[in-house]
């Protein structure tokens, strides 16, 4: 027996729409019988856990509070330069990135040195020299404030007792300056606390100036709005907390293979800066393990820790483990505590390596070396807390073909279950006891596919259908279904003791010519459909669920979508027929065609149904994925319904395809014929007679 689930990833909110091909009007009528005293095994609420990763500014942009930008001083003080793409803040789909020349002298440029010999954090630290009543000091430009509102700073600063040091907001508009005056200096560093509310809304720059004699060094210094939460966006927060997502993964991603733990825990101020190499931006390390644990805890979800299987070794991922969830009698619990946190977080998921299948990550070696790499690392940090569930980073055929990684490993590009470029395959053959859950990764590209014909990415058919477009993310999720029934018919130890997957990467980067909202939902179905095999996911990014520029921040089509399942659909599975089943299957398998295509025997419809835990609901969600109104036939037996219940529908408001909005209507004894709006998801909450 099957089960249903369908989702789309997309990375990026997209606005531009053009013609849609309607998709061809099935032969008959086309019905669905929903048989609810058959039940599967329970939906994981993990499968709707998100990832976040240190990708440039990503974190820093989306969902952190602070306002400035190299606020350690990894850049040396300079004059604003040219911009330059490296330059200044920066938009995208990584956030902001910041370059040299972000701070800027305040007076001669010659007052402002950098000191490297007594660096308050990283390797150097700004030393400004006095003379008398001209203020000499650094500013950062480029900064938004809002009339009204309180923003509250710190700042790290040693310097002459005669120095007299203030803080100020300068408006572009008029040179309005607001300022604070800080207290006396002395040779040690000491934080300061200022707070200031602003008094006009717009661009303004932030000043640091001292007059007097001597000269005074500044450290670091932090702003953020006041109504930060723990130093988070409260509407981002508040938005991301109402999806329940269950598991959050960080932080990372081809981020982890570089990073190293130790640099990211402590005192914020006295995490170093560094160059991120895999993104080539630079971190702030301040959003380190005690923040995403806190960032775990606003939201009320589970953390998800990678370690660093790339670069690093098994003793710093033991060491990881120990830190994160050793009592305080530990070493690495001591440390801990003495960071301020002396109860263990009690993190229960830990992925070894990200992707360490690709010859791009950093520290990438061949198969045979990493399985050994891989037990190294689960007996480290199993030592540490044998409770932990392992989860490895694995690569299923089709991933292997569509990166090409098997040519590198063998001579096919559509390898052979269990062949040398099977990576998930071998790990699961050798190092089987250490493997808990199977990581998987998939990303499907709106205006392009891989072509096994041409062993590469190739643009798709102007003409596809659109019942095509909105299935290929789905399709991945079904190819890994099947591979994972073959892995069971060699390794028979895997039919007895299950190494589930966790899909902690996915997503659907649309190209605009629809709305990819429908696709999202297409991916969870076909999730649902085999809940025994896919008990985690982790969708790529989080941050790309809200609304971009807006204030505050809401969820967008993509986390609608995941919001109406988590609120309305249920978590025990039932068995859902039909009369029309999907197309067959016309391009060559493998890559990302599974053998059959993901969907329902409801074609172009697709439909899952689920019980909610207590029995008392009946779900049913029906995806029209089109551009034209659909109609459905529905049957339902094996549940005594009383005809009450709520339907509730995310659909385009109007025309507006790209920005559906969600609405409710009492859903009653459910029609044996249902109209299905286009470009819709239905979820029917039917009560049962109890």
């Amino acid at each position: 027996m099957t089960f249903e689930k369908t989702t789309c990833s997309l990375l990026f909110l997209l606005t531009v729409v053009s013609a849609a091909a309607q998709a061809p009007a099935p032969a008959q009528p086309v019905s669905a019988g929903i048989d609810a005293s058959k039940t599967g095994p329970a939906i994981s609420p993990y499968v709707y856990g998100q990832f976040v990763e240190h990708a440039g500014g990503l974190v820093y942009a989306g969902l952190w509070s602070e306002m400035l930008d190299d606020r350690k001083f990894f850049y040396a003080v300079q004059p604003e330069p040219a911009s330059t793409p490296e330059t200044g803040r920066r938009g995208g789909a990584f956030g902001r990135r910041v370059g040299p020349g972000r701070w800027n002298p305040i007076g001669p440029a010659e007052s402002v040195v950098m000191d490297s010999k007594n660096p308050f954090v990283g390797d150097h630290t700004p030393l400004v020299k006095l003379s008398g009543s001209e203020p000499r000091g650094i500013r950062q430009t480029g900064l938004n404030f809002v009339e009204g509102a309180v923003y509250n700073g710190r700042i790290q600063l040693a310097g002459d007792p005669a120095a007299k040091v203030s803080v100020s907001i300068v408006y572009d508009e008029g040179g309005a300056r607001q300022t604070v005056s800080l207290a006396k200096l002395s040779a040690e560093y000491s934080r300061f606390i200022f707070s200031l509310k602003a008094e006009k809304s717009g661009k303004a720059q932030l000043e640091i100036t001292g007059t007097g004699t001597g000269s005074f060094h500044v450290g670091a210094v932090s702003l953020m709005p006041a109504d930060n939460i723990n130093g988070f966006r409260p509407d981002a927060i508040a938005a991301l907390k109402s999806l329940r997502s269950g598991v959050y993964r960080w932080p990372g991603g081809n981020y982890v293979s570089a990073f190293e733990w130790r640099n990211a825990v402590g005192d914020p101020d006295k995490r170093a800066p560094e160059m991120d190499p895999v993104w080539h931006a630079l971190q702030s390390n301040d959003v380190g393990t005690e923040e995403f644990m806190t960032m775990c805890r606003l939201l009320g979800v589970e953390g998800y820790v990678t370690v660093n299987a790339g670069l690093g070794d098994a003793w710093s991922a033991g060491q990881y483990v120990e830190y994160v969830n050793g009592a305080a009698t530990t070493p690495m619990g001591r440390l801990r505590a003495a960071n301020g946190h002396p109860e263990p977080y009690h993190v229960k998921f830990w992925g070894i390596g990200n992707e360490m299948w690709g010859s791009y990550q950093y520290g990438y070696m061949p198969l045979q070396q990493f399985e050994h790499k891989h037990n190294l690392f689960a007996k480290a940090m199993r030592k540490a807390d044998p409770s932990i569930v392992l989860i490895a980073s694995g690569a299923m055929p089709d991933t292997m073909t569509g990166s090409k990684e098997a040519l590198k490993l063998g001579t096919e590009l559509v390898p052979r279950t269990l062949s040398p470029a099977d990576w998930t395959g071998n790990l699961l053959k050798n190092c089987f006891d250490n493997i808990d859950l199977i990581s998987e990764h998939f990303y499907n590209y709106g205006g392009t596919h891989f072509s096994i014909a041409e062993g590469k990415q190739v643009p798709n058919d102007p003409k596809e259908p659109i019942t095509d477009w909105m299935r290929r993310p789905a399709n991945h999720v079904r190819i890994k279904y099947e591979q994972y029934k073959e892995y069971e018919k060699v390794i028979p130890e895997l039919v007895a003791h299950p190494k589930p997957i966790n899909m902690d990467e996915w997503a659907y980067a649309g190209n605009g010519r629809y709305p990819s909202y429908p696709a999202y939902a297409w991916v969870f179905h076909e999730m649902f459909r085999y809940p025994d095999i896919f008990q985690m996911a982790g969708h790529t990014f989080a941050t790309s669920l809200l609304t971009r520029g807006a204030t505050p921040v809401t969820l967008n089509a993509n986390g609608l979508v995941f919001k109406i399942y988590r609120d309305h659909f249920g978590s025990i599975p039932v068995e859902v027929s039909g009369n029309s089943p999907q197309p067959k299957v016309t391009d060559p398998v493998g890559g990302e065609q599974p053998a059959i295509n993901a969907g329902s025997a409801t074609f172009p419809l697709d439909v899952v149904a689920a019980w909610t835990a207590d029995r008392r609901t009946l779900t049913v969600a029906v995806l029209n994925p089109t551009d034209v109104d659909q109609p459905l036939k529905l049957s339902i037996g094996g549940a005594p319904l009383t005809g009450k219940g709520t339907l509730w529908r995310l659909a385009p408001n109007g025309d507006d395809i790209q920005n559906p909005g969600i609405t409710s209507s009492a859903a009653g004894s459910l029609p044996d014929s249902l109209t299905l709006p286009r470009y819709s998801v239905s979820i029917y909450e039917l009560a049962a007679r109890q």
